[in-house]
C-alpha cells in the first residue's frame, strides 16, 4: 500500500512568482500565459492581454508550426510522429504534437489551423474506418489487418489528449471516448497484469497482449478533463498510485499483429530518471510529468516526482527565478514526447533565455498545486 500523502509530499506550500521578470524575458507565448495563468485574477487590463495575445500571431515559434500545416488539417503527412523516421516513412513531426504545440504556444483557439485539424481529430474519435485515417500505419495495416485495431486505438487516445487540452472536455464525443479509455485502463489496473504485465519470447520481453496500461496520451486526456476525474475519482486515485511506482528499467516491445513495436507512448510507472540528489536527466520530461500529475491531484503519491520538483525549486532564487549554478545552455529534451511542451522560448542565447521556460513551468505547477503565491 502506498505511503500516506503526508509522508511523501515534503514541499513548500508557497512560491514566489517572478511576474515582472517573466514578462521581460518570456517571449510572446510565456508573456501571454504569465498574464492569463499566473497573474492575480482581475489585475491585468484586457487591452494588455489582447495585445500580448496578438503578438503570438507574429512569433517565429508559432508561425513555424502554422506554415507547415496542409489544407487537409494534417502536419507532416502523419499523426503521431515526434521526429523524422525512415522506417515509418515519416518526414516531419506529425499532427498531434504540432497541434498540441500550437496549444502550448497559445495560438488563437477557433482559428483556421485548429478548425482544420479538429475535423480530423473528431473523425478519429468517431471510429471512421476510412483507410486514409490510418496515416503512417496504412502500410502496416494493409499487410497485417490485425494491426488495425491497435493503430486506431492509439490514434484515438492521442486525438483525445489533444482535444481535451484544446478545451473540448465537455464535448459528448470526447466524453464518450474518455470513458471508454478509462474503462480499459481501469480493467487493467484491477487485474493481475498490472503487477506482472510482461511475457518472455526467447530473449525478448513482450507486453502481455491483454495488458492495457496508461499512456502519455491517456494521462494527458484525463489531466485536462477535471469533471471526468471527479466522476471517476476511484479510478483516478488508482491510476495516480500506479503512475507513482518506478517504471520498469528493462526494455520491452509490444506485439502488433505479426510484428513487434518498441513503444514510445506507454507509462508503466514514473518515467523520470534522476540522481540521488533528485536532479533529473531530462528536465523537460520531468516538468511535463509533474505538471500532468499536478493537474490530476496525483503528485502527493509520487515520491520520485516530488523529490525532483523539490530539487528544481531549490535552484530558484529569492524572486522565484530558476537560477542553477553553471547553466551554460538551455536544458535539452532527451525524450521527444515533450516536443509540444518545450521549449516555448526558442532563441535562448542569454542566461535569462536559458532559465525562462523552467521558471515559468515551476510557477505554473505551484499554481496548479494551490500553493500560496507571492509576486515580484
Amino acid at each position: 500500500m502506498p505511503p500516506a500523502p503526508g509522508a511523501i509530499l515534503d514541499l513548500p506550500t508557497q512560491h514566489q512568482i517572478p511576474l515582472t521578470w517573466l514578462l521581460e524575458n518570456g517571449g510572446p507565448s510565456i508573456r501571454y500565459r504569465a498574464l492569463t495563468e499566473l497573474a492575480p485574477a482581475g489585475t491585468v487590463p484586457q487591452e494588455t492581454i489582447a495585445a500580448a495575445h496578438a503578438a503570438i500571431t507574429e512569433s517565429k515559434a508559432a508561425l513555424a508550426v502554422v506554415k507547415k500545416q496542409k489544407d487537409t488539417g494534417v502536419w507532416g503527412g502523419n499523426l503521431l510522429g515526434l521526429a523524422p523516421s525512415t522506417a515509418l516513412g515519416i518526414k516531419d513531426v506529425g499532427t498531434i504534437p504540432q497541434y498540441r504545440r500550437l496549444l502550448q504556444l497559445e495560438w488563437t483557439r477557433g482559428s483556421r489551423p485548429f478548425k482544420l485539424a479538429d475535423r480530423v481529430l473528431f473523425r478519429l474519435l468517431s471510429r471512421d474506418e476510412d483507410p486514409a485515417l490510418l496515416f503512417e500505419f496504412q502500410k502496416m495495416v494493409k499487410s497485417d489487418i490485425e494491426a488495425g485495431v491497435w493503430a486506431r486505438g492509439i490514434m484515438r487516445e492521442a486525438a483525445s489528449a489533444a482535444l481535451a487540452e484544446a478545451g473540448f472536455a465537455e464535448d459528448p464525443r470526447l466524453r464518450g471516448a474518455g470513458h471508454k479509455i478509462a474503462n480499459a485502463i481501469s480493467q487493467f489496473l484491477r487485474s493481475p497484469l498490472a503487477e506482472k504485465p510482461f511475457l518472455k519470447s526467447g530473449k525478448t520481453i513482450v507486453l502481455h497482449p491483454e495488458a492495457y496500461p496508461p499512456s502519455w496520451y491517456s494521462v494527458a486526456m484525463l489531466a485536462f478533463m477535471p469533471n471526468l476525474q471527479r466522476e471517476r475519482a476511484g479510478f483516478t486515485e488508482r491510476l495516480g498510485h500506479y503512475l507513482a511506482q518506478p517504471a520498469p528499467k528493462k526494455a520491452f516491445v509490444i506485439q502488433v499483429g505479426k510484428r513487434t513495436v518498441k513503444p514510445q507512448h506507454l507509462l508503466l510507472g514514473d518515467p523520470i530518471q534522476a540522481d540521488s540528489k533528485g536532479l533529473p536527466s531530462d528536465v523537460p520530461l520531468a516538468l511535463h510529468y509533474i505538471e500532468l500529475l499536478s493537474r490530476m491531484g496525483a503528485l502527493p503519491w509520487a515520491p520520485l516526482a516530488t523529490k525532483v520538483l523539490g530539487r528544481l525549486l531549490k535552484d530558484c532564487d529569492d524572486t522565484g527565478v530558476w537560477h542553477p549554478k553553471n547553466l551554460r545552455s538551455q536544458p535539452k529534451a532527451i525524450n521527444k514526447i515533450t516536443h509540444h511542451y518545450y521549449p516555448l522560448v526558442l532563441d535562448a542565447k542569454t542566461t535569462e533565455g536559458r532559465e525562462v521556460d523552467v521558471t515559468f513551468r515551476l510557477a505554473l505547477i505551484a499554481r496548479l498545486l494551490g500553493w500560496s503565491l507571492e509576486y515580484s
